[in-house]
């Protein structure tokens, strides 16, 4: 079922070209505006900022709480009528280090609050409070697509597989814009999205 946008595509694969052009350029707009500093760093209310920001010109939803059930294969995220309270959890979780960074990341995964693009934000997401709180970030140019799916994949039953492989691609490059662009290809790559750069657009 192809998803209702505001761009009135009714062909998947243009929806996905487009979709990609469009959101890798709000991201490069992200970080090149400064507008990424206004983010409310490990929050709902930050998510939905960075969601909205990238997918607003496509789609209704960005940025809103998503109001279906959805799942991944055989997984379930987060039923809907439990997705309020989660969120409101996963807000008051602590992040004070690399492991509880990396706990409320595997639970806001599991939240998977959108409609569409859940992965993608949640990465932005994701570094911005390693960021804030270890002055760190992933080099997600380090972390193979089949490692971090897999790990992924596994870490609602146990979180020590993504640990370690996040940590072992962490930097010190914070501010870095290459590190970034280059970070926004691979996290679309994860979700089989490779046809433009965030450079180049």
């Amino acid at each position: 079922m192809i998803l209702q946008n505001k761009l009135g595509i009714t062909n998947q694969i243009e929806l996905a070209r487009v979709e990609e052009k469009i959101s890798k350029k709000k991201a490069k707009q992200l970080f090149d505006s400064g507008d990424i500093d206004n983010v409310a760093v490990g929050t709902f209310e930050g998510l939905s900022f960075v969601h909205a920001y990238l997918f607003a010109e496509i789609y209704d939803f960005a940025g809103k709480m998503r109001d279906i059930n959805i799942s991944k294969g055989n997984f379930r995220f987060a039923p809907l009528m439990y997705l309020e309270q989660s969120l409101k959890h996963i807000d008051a979780m602590p992040q004070r280090n690399f492991d509880e960074i990396i706990e409320k990341y595997v639970e806001m995964n599991i939240a998977h609050p959108f409609r569409e693009g859940n992965g993608r934000s949640t990465r932005i997401w994701l570094d911005l409070i390693l960021k804030k709180e270890i002055q760190q970030v992933i080099d997600w140019n380090a972390v193979p697509k089949e490692d971090y799916l897999s790990a992924m994949e596994r870490s609602p039953v146990k979180d020590v597989e993504i640990k370690v492989l996040l940590k072992g691609a962490l930097t010190d490059q914070i501010n870095d814009r290459s590190l970034f662009m280059k970070g926004i290809d691979i996290s679309y790559f994860y979700e089989g999205y490779s046809e433009f750069t965030a450079e180049e657009l």
